[in-house]
This record gives structure tokens, sequence and C-alpha cells, in this order.
């Protein structure tokens, strides 16, 4: 498992949508599974779950997505889970890491608007 997590400052839609096109771009095996959004007074939640296919070891990871604003503060938390191989011993070649590491620098990128 990976994770990344962060807060900025900015408009939740804008981030949002910049968070989903660069995730979506990021692979043609990128794959939106579902999604979440959830608005109470000032709070919105947006969730979403990713899955990718690795070709270089013939299995699927998942990219869980969590975006959360209160005013412009903005939280983000990233999770990548299912890229090991094996029942007993999970053995991974890096896919989580992958994953969250497409989130990371989309935000970076945000960031140096």
């Amino acid at each position: 498992m990976a994770k990344y997590e962060t807060t900025i400052n900015g408009q939740f839609e804008d981030v949002l949508n910049h968070l989903e096109n660069d995730i979506s771009n990021s692979a043609m095996t990128m794959n939106l599974v579902d999604g979440s959004d959830y608005t109470f007074k000032d709070t919105k939640i947006a969730v979403r779950v990713y899955d990718k296919y690795f070709m270089r070891n013939g299995n699927r990871a998942c990219l869980s997505l969590t975006v959360v604003s209160h005013g412009s503060e903005i939280f983000i938390s990233a999770i990548g889970a299912g890229g090991g191989q094996g029942i007993i011993f999970n053995f991974s070649l890096g896919a989580e890491d992958n994953m969250v590491a497409i989130v990371q620098e989309s935000i970076e990128q945000w960031n140096n608007f």
C-alpha cells in the first residue's frame, strides 16, 4: 500500500477536474471504476476509485482518491493498493507507488501554476 495526503488552497471543482484529467490521461489502461460526490453546507467531498492494468507483472492496482473542501482549503488523500502478487507474501513491484505518484505529481504541477 502507498499513500499520499496533502492540503492545498483552491477551487474544489478546478482541483478535482485537474486531478481527474491527469489520472485518466496517465495511461491507456487507467479506468475510473466509480465515484461519489457529497455536499453538506460549504463542505464538498468527492471519492473516485480507479484501477490500472500493469503488463510488467500481469496484475491490476487500485487508486482511491478522496478530495474534501471546506471553503478554499482542500484536503487530498490518494491510496494505492492491490499491486502485489502472491497469496502469503504480498510482493509488489511498485504498482501502488506508481498510482499514488500520479496524484502527487498532479498536485505539484497545480501548486506551480
